[in-house]
């Protein structure tokens, strides 16, 4: 299994990020060729000292890092990255790995 996580900062206006991101990026998102599983953070995204700066975190589950490098190549992926720029304003960092039980 693989993953891409997705940072997403504290933005200007959490209102209309939310309104946004759930409305509009959160199903386009769901189209992306090879998607098995996407969660996101629910309520606060704290560190062990307190606020983190972050507002969501969004991790899509994919059975491969090939398959997510593949996913966002396709049209529907590219079509999600572009989205970004239209409400994460405050910043977003995007991490991609493998993943093993232990």
């Amino acid at each position: 299994m693989a993953r891409l996580v997705a940072l997403y900062k504290t933005p200007k206006d959490l209102t209309a990020f939310d309104r946004y991101y759930f409305s509009t990026h959160i199903p386009l998102a769901k189209t992306i060729p090879g998607l098995r599983k996407y969660e996101i953070s629910d309520g606060g995204v704290d560190s062990p000292g307190g606020p983190s700066g972050y507002h969501l975190v969004a991790t899509l589950h994919f059975d491969s890092v090939a398959d997510i490098q593949a996913a966002f190549a396709s049209p529907e992926g590219q079509a999600t990255a572009a989205d970004l720029g239209k409400f994460a304003d405050g910043g977003v960092e995007l991490l991609l790995f493998e993943t093993r039980e232990v």
